[in-house]
């Protein structure tokens, strides 16, 4: 009779490595942000009611969720040898779904809407469907405590020592899976710090204007540096946890901490907040008008993260649009004049940009097999139209670089404007040569990491930036 005794085993936390009503609520916001305002009238019905409104309203992809493989490999060694029972305060449509989908659970017990099957209640289910001792519990959080106190045996998932510790006393404890503890690193990519390196462009107006040497608008140049990357960790990390479903269906992107389960999405949803809250006081201190540029670039980039991105060709002027941006607010950041040619070569050079990196994601899953692009408004069929358009763009920043050395503002600056003539063949060779390596499928995704980490891009910086010094002196 006692190997006959079921395992029930809890959802979230346990079985699935997220939260699956936050997962949900999360959907349905991207879908529609009204439904914020719905939200707390579904709640005053209670928690039950909030999950099956929110459920019924949303499609969760069961294959793509980050499943904890050792629970999965606990329940494949029970398999036929007792019930399995998936026992959540998940709503039903959803626990159902993921039962369905992983085919080895013999019944669901789940909130239905007027129930929330959760703590004492779900504790209460049990004991009247097994009775007392009569089943086996896998859980991770301390609510799990009022189960565990009639569970015959307790299985600890993804929890401190200390819920261990505190399982012990009421239950058997017949295995720990501890937590996996989030370590500095993976904070790191969450609000993927290497991207600040976008943000060196609020130095190029320093720079172009030959101020790099008075401490005060250098000083102003490195705080809008670090302003715009908070902000942009922020933004990051709010547009991680809309996308948890497109990242999960993306080869690499399915790797990001909380698409994979490595952080928790209560986490995200405080540190997003936090994050941009920082960057906009410290904006105003900074300046105003900083602070408004700040204000444009967060509300782009939100619409982008929540519309715009699904909309072919609008998303990679965005984008575009998003890195001239960090141009216009360096330039307000040490109050100087907007450079007509400066704006309009860093148009259509970031143009190019980030036409490659929608190019670069179209050929990742083209080759994959997929015909439609995950969450873009794009056919993988036209990876090759884009790389034509972002040749030309390319190119077409080449044609203003050129028409800006031969012109009077180029003479004001520079002591021997004929020295930046070089800088045509320089960027013609490493746009040619970039889009060459996407047309190879050996681009990295991510244009910045590529940039960064390659050794010609970086010989034709420095050749770049000796061309600039040779035109000054």
């Amino acid at each position: 009779m006692s190997a006959a005794q079921p395992l029930c085993v809890d959802l979230d936390g346990t079985l699935v490595r997220t939260d699956l009503l936050l997962e949900s609520v999360l959907a349905l916001l991207k879908r529609n942000p009204l439904y914020l305002f719905a939200l707390p009238l579904w709640l005053l019905k209670g928690r039950a009611h909030l999950k099956c409104e929110v459920a019924r309203r949303v499609r969760v992809d069961m294959a793509g969720l980050p499943y904890d493989r050792r629970v999965l490999n606990l329940l494949e060694t029970e398999r036929g040898r007792r019930p399995l029972v998936l026992c959540t305060a998940s709503d039903q449509v959803l626990a159902e779904a993921i039962a369905q989908h992983l085919g080895c659970f013999d019944k669901v017990m789940a909130s239905d809407g007027s129930c929330n099957l959760s703590g004492r209640r779900k504790a209460g289910a049990l004991v009247e469907a097994y009775g007392e001792r009569g089943f086996d519990y896998a859980g991770n959080e301390a609510r799990d405590l009022a189960i565990w106190r009639h569970a015959r045996r307790a299985y600890v998932v993804n929890a401190g020592d200390g819920l261990a510790a505190r399982a012990s006393r009421v239950s058997e404890v017949a295995d720990v899976l501890p937590r996996e503890r989030a370590g500095l690193r993976t904070w790191l990519k969450a609000l993927r710090v290497h991207q600040w390196l976008k943000n060196v462009l609020v130095f190029v107006p320093l720079l172009a204007a030959h101020m790099l040497l008075q401490p005060s608008a250098a000083g102003h140049a490195i705080a809008a540096f670090v302003i715009f990357g908070v902000c942009a960790s922020g933004v990051y990390v709010l547009n991680d946890l809309l996308d948890l479903g497109v990242d999960r269906a993306h080869p690499r992107k399915r790797e990001r901490p909380f698409a994979a389960g490595r952080l928790p999405l209560s986490a995200g949803l405080v540190m997003a907040p936090l994050l941009t809250v920082a960057a906009f006081a410290a904006a105003y201190a900074l300046s105003p008008r900083f602070a408004l540029v700040l204000l444009g670039y967060y509300a782009l980039t939100l619409a982008y993260s929540l519309r715009l991105k699904q909309i072919a060709m609008l998303d990679v002027l965005v984008l575009a649009g998003l890195y001239t941006l960090r141009i216009i607010a360096g330039s307000v950041a040490i109050a100087t004049g907007l450079s007509f040619w400066l704006l309009a070569f860093s148009m259509f050079l970031f143009l190019s940009l980030a036409l490659l990196k929608r190019y670069t994601e179209l050929v990742v899953q083209r080759d994959a097999g997929e015909a439609q692009a995950q969450g873009r408004g794009y056919a993988t069929s036209d990876a090759s139209m884009l790389a034509t358009l972002g040749g030309a763009s390319g190119y077409l920043s080449v044609l203003v670089l050129a028409l800006y050395i031969d012109s009077a503002a180029s003479a004001a600056l520079y002591r021997y404007p004929q020295w930046l003539w070089l800088m045509c063949p320089l960027l013609l060779y490493w746009i040619s040569r970039v889009w060459i390596i996407a047309h190879r499928g050996a681009m990295h995704d991510d244009t910045v990491v590529f940039a960064v980490t390659d050794n010609v891009s970086r010989v034709v910086l420095v050749l770049g930036a000796l061309v600039a010094l040779l035109a000054i002196r």
